[in-house]
């Protein structure tokens, strides 16, 4: 076992966990002290708020005393209200573009909803046709591009648009 030697003492691992020990006790009992003052800290208070029957200088110096932590709570106050408000805004701000690109997807997701409409209810030869058709192309275009007859382009343009009203 691997030992340390200070000046003809002999440290062993034992004589570590003891400290340790030692160390963790010493720290539980001032936790447990200062645990003990924070209890007390109301029952003090209490007794400093307790009225005085006497009105002399030291009472006044009290009463100038609390008017001023009155008058900086009301100071911090209003910092703290200026300050409440601007985060209020800002949210605000951030819930108004969130609407907005709320309403941006909102519109794509219709969009796809109609190109998804449009391809279950044709058949799969005019799937392509009917998309163009609902994203608004003309039927000439449509004719050119998916190689079909202009009369069908435009069934298919009267169709698309029969099924968005």
């Amino acid at each position: 076992m691997p030992a340390l030697e200070l000046g003809g003492m002999t440290l062993g691992l034992r004589e570590g966990v003891i400290f340790l020990i030692a160390l963790v006790a010493l720290y539980m009992l001032i936790v447990i002290l200062r645990m003990r003052r924070l209890r007390r800290a109301p029952e003090i208070a209490a007794e400093k708020a307790a009225p005085v029957a006497t009105a002399g200088p030291a009472q006044m110096a009290t009463d100038a005393g609390e008017t001023w932590a009155r008058a900086s709570e009301g100071m911090a106050g209003d910092a703290l209200r200026r300050g409440l408000e601007q985060e209020i805004d800002q949210l605000r701000d951030e819930v108004d573009s969130i609407r907005g690109e709320l309403a941006a997807l909102r519109g794509d997701m219709k969009q796809e909803l109609a190109y998804l409409r449009a391809s279950q209810t044709v058949s799969p030869i005019y799937g392509d046709a009917m998309q163009m058709a609902a994203s608004g192309y003309e039927p000439a275009a449509i004719a050119e591009r998916c190689g079909i007859a202009r009369a069908e382009a435009e069934l298919v343009v009267a169709l698309a648009k029969s099924q968005e009203s």
